[in-house]
């Protein structure tokens, strides 16, 4: 229900917050979450029976809804959905200044921005590959920084026998199926938000953190990270930061770029930000089934990687493999694979749990337990803590097919272009004040 208030009443607020904006000042980069406000108490989330949050059915699962009052989301605070994310303004906001000048620029690395091919691709002419100075992801799969001070990747899980659960692109608004069947199975995966994502299906958020799942930031509009400028890389990681803070009630201290498309000029900026990035040392390709490649082909993929967890590839170490909640397809290879990964590797788990990092988010209100122990702890989440160490398997095929029929009904409804219809703006300390 809206809430009544005065015209007074916003006016007085919002320019309380104007003043605070303007004159506030970051003692360093690092300390930005401190400023993020939230509603929501990651260890006691309720989300609402509505047909989005309880159907498996995507023609209702992917209904836009209001955003939750109590978020008291404004939409002039944040940039343009699925746009560069210094859109509407946000690169000249009080609030990104304060954030920006607190960077000493002066010490960034002297890396230039990338630039497009016209099909897209990124241009790689004229740099050198086989030495890459830059340690430039896209161009050599480099993992370790070659300048001081910037945090280095991640990129496999260092027990052996151990498949590292991820999936980027979320939170998709036709995931209930493929997330009851997590919950069932007793895994829990890091899963890699997109913050245009999480301000579009806030309830599919909530329930990320709500079942237990390590929630990372994947930028806000899924760009080719090195192809942007400063400012945009930095805005593209903030503006995700503040809408998973906002809408899960934790900030995240790792992310993943798109396409993994990250150099030295991009890992510091994300150091600023106290961001550690994860990548993969697996990649089922599973983005491309049904477009690109058959899903067939894919499925090879996967059963090749299954593989490996038997014929002692991963005997002394483990791997973090890529795959993706972009859309019903590739929620149903997970859904399909999940029983064969799980009877060919002792551990299938999230990237926090395999790195025995006990506190993934900026508060410490959530903790993981080490590796070997159960996988979340301090939550009151409706799933069950799970054991780290998963074997076995049980059915899939109802949960297979649930999703199959719903890819069957609607169209990918993976990653969303559209903003939900309505920006509510009423504050219920207006409310109390007149």
């Amino acid at each position: 229900m809206l809430l009544k208030t005065s015209v007074t009443a916003i006016a007085l607020f919002q320019a309380a917050g104007l003043v605070q904006a303007a004159t506030s000042k970051l003692s360093s980069s690092t300390d930005y979450w401190k400023s993020f406000t939230t509603a929501v108490d990651p260890t006691n989330i309720t989300i609402p029976s509505i047909s989005q949050t309880t159907s498996n059915d995507p023609t209702k699962e992917c209904v836009y809804y209001d955003t939750p009052t109590a978020l008291n989301f404004n939409e002039s605070e944040w940039p343009t959905i699925w746009d560069t994310a210094t859109s509407n303004g946000m690169n000249t906001s009080a609030e990104f200044l304060s954030l920006y000048n607190s960077i000493d620029w002066t010490s960034s690395p002297n890396i230039s921005v990338r630039t497009l091919n016209s099909d897209g691709s990124i241009d790689m002419t004229g740099y050198d590959e086989d030495s890459d100075p830059d340690c430039w992801w896209s161009a050599s799969t480099c993992t370790v920084p070659k300048i001081k001070d910037v945090n280095e990747d991640i990129y496999a899980c260092p027990e052996p026998d151990t498949w590292g659960l991820t999936y980027d692109d979320g939170p998709n608004c036709s995931h209930n199926a493929f997330y009851d069947y997590l919950q069932e199975q007793e895994l829990k995966a890091t899963m890699f938000y997109i913050g245009s994502n999480v301000l579009d299906w806030p309830y599919g958020a909530m329930r990320g953190i709500k079942d237990g799942h390590h929630i990372a930031d994947h930028t806000w509009s899924h760009q080719l990270m090195t192809t942007l400028t400063n400012q945009e890389v930095l805005a593209e990681l903030y503006y995700t930061q503040k809408a998973i803070k906002l809408v899960t009630g934790v900030t995240p201290l790792y992310w993943r770029p798109a396409f993994g498309d990250v150099d030295d000029r991009v890992r510091w900026i994300a150091t600023q930000l106290n961001l550690t990035t994860i990548l993969w040392n697996l990649d089922t390709n599973d983005w491309a089934a049904g477009d690109t490649e058959t899903v067939e082909d894919v499925q090879t993929t996967y059963s090749d990687f299954i593989e490996m967890g038997s014929n002692g590839t991963f005997a002394t170490s483990g791997q973090i493999v890529l795959t993706h909640e972009i859309d019903n397809t590739t929620m149903s290879l997970a859904v399909e694979n999940i029983p064969k990964i799980k009877a060919a590797y002792k551990n299938v788990l999230d990237v926090a749990t395999c790195m025995n990092i006990t506190y993934p988010y900026q508060e410490k209100t959530i903790s993981f337990a080490a590796f070997g122990g159960s996988a979340v702890s301090n939550t009151t989440s409706s799933a069950s803590s799970a054991s780290s160490a998963v074997s076995g398997a049980s059915s899939s095929s109802g949960t297979t097919s649930a999703i199959a029929a719903a890819a069957a009904s609607a169209s990918s409804a993976g990653v969303q272009v559209s903003p939900n219809a309505a920006v509510l703006a009423v504050l219920a300390i207006a409310a109390y004040l007149f």
